[in-house]
């Protein structure tokens, strides 16, 4: 898919090319007949356990199970709306990787070319974890991972046919979580990123810094290398953007740039990007106020079409914030799928990401593009 020119100013093992497809043919009911872009994410999809009722873990002794990851939330949230998605990963052929694909074809996204590994490919044979102390009042959630020697991380891509895995797809998503699981998943991203490129998928990436993986400079260093594949920017870190490449003494155009930025000093900032980078058709992202654990505001930045737009700011309650970010990236892509105006795509975008904050579990289940319409438009009726 090429991102349309406007004039607005304002199961199985038969992965990528290892074998043939998959039998279990699935069809998203949700899917409108002219739908016709055909989305791919490629990621890890983990087990995430939460004390109930805003407990510590040291507290509990009962944990509510559920699924997700970045790039599968993604997957996840599209095809609720109506996308051909699809996602890619390798989960071990155990009883927790197969529910993590059945959770994922439970929402319509197809999950035919998922490797389900066997312990020989991936000798710890785990599924990645992570626990999520859900935050209340003052205290802000934490995230502890338990995900090192996943399938994911220990699968050797050498094998993977990437030319068979993007065949046929029109749009593909990737974030800078992957790369930093393993030297492996960092050369599986580089290479979709080169191969998508050279298909004429239109390239979405989320660089999603987590500290408890690598390093700052470890991510900037990687992501930046990313960028002249890329065609929608979700976020302004973690990249360098030298003000003199041959200078760096000079230093970043985001030094001093502060987390709530003036509008000026984002369109400064977005204006360096496109300049170092022509590829680039559309950088978001969104801005977060915590007035505590359970209120937060949110409004976004996006440069489009040569110009940089404001969204408008929305207050709100919280529920579960975690995935709020993957929940603002998913509706920007359905907004630009589905050629909405400049503002339309980002006040979307961040409706997307609030009604999130109100669903439990890592992703926006929701399945109606009028509810985030109606949050967009700040109209909070009661439907009859």
């Amino acid at each position: 898919m090429k991102i349309a020119e406007s004039n607005e100013t304002g199961g199985a093992r038969e992965a990528a090319g290892r074998g043939k497809a998959n039998s279990m043919e699935h069809r998203n009911p949700l899917l409108a007949e002219n739908a016709d872009v055909k989305f791919l994410a490629v990621g890890e999809i983990m087990l995430r356990l939460t004390p109930p009722n805003y407990e510590k873990i040291r507290m509990t002794n009962t944990f509510e199970a559920s699924y997700g990851g970045s790039e599968a939330n993604i997957a996840l949230a599209l095809a609720n709306l109506g996308v051909d998605s699809t996602f890619f990963s390798v989960v071990p052929n155990n009883s927790l990787g197969k529910s993590a694909i059945r959770m994922l074809r439970s929402n319509d996204v197809h999950c035919t070319p998922v490797i389900l590994s066997t312990p020989e490919e991936t000798p710890t044979h785990r599924l990645g974890t992570y626990y999520l102390e859900t935050g209340y009042g003052i205290r802000a959630s934490k995230v502890t991972y338990d995900r090192k020697h996943s399938a994911m991380s220990e699968y050797d891509f050498s094998k993977v046919n990437l030319d068979s895995l993007l065949e046929e797809f029109d749009w593909l998503h990737l974030s800078g979580i992957t790369p930093a699981l393993s030297k492996s998943c960092e050369q599986l991203v580089l290479d979709c990123l080169i191969k998508a490129k050279e298909k004429g998928l239109t390239v979405s990436f989320d660089g999603n810094f987590r500290s408890l993986l690598w390093t700052w400079e470890e991510a900037r260093d990687f992501c930046t290398k990313c960028l002249p594949y890329v065609d929608v920017l979700m976020g302004i870190e973690p990249y360098h953007l030298w003000r003199d490449e041959n200078d760096h003494s000079k230093g970043d155009w985001k030094d001093n740039v502060p987390l709530q930025p003036t509008y000026e000093q984002q369109d400064e900032v977005f204006k360096a990007f496109v300049e170092r980078y022509p590829n680039l058709k559309c950088i978001a992202r969104h801005v977060r106020y915590a007035h505590s654990g359970s209120e937060n505001s949110l409004k976004a930045y996006m440069w489009y079409e040569g110009h940089t737009f404001e969204s408008k700011l929305f207050t709100f309650n919280i529920l579960d914030r975690v995935g709020g970010g993957d929940a603002f990236a998913s509706g920007l892509i359905y907004a630009i799928m589905h050629d909405y105006k400049a503002m339309d795509m980002i006040n979307f975008a961040v409706a997307s990401s609030v009604i999130k904050h109100t669903i439990h579990g890592d992703a926006n289940i929701t399945d109606d593009e009028k509810a985030i319409r109606n949050l967009m438009n700040m109209n909070y009726d009661i439907k009859r």
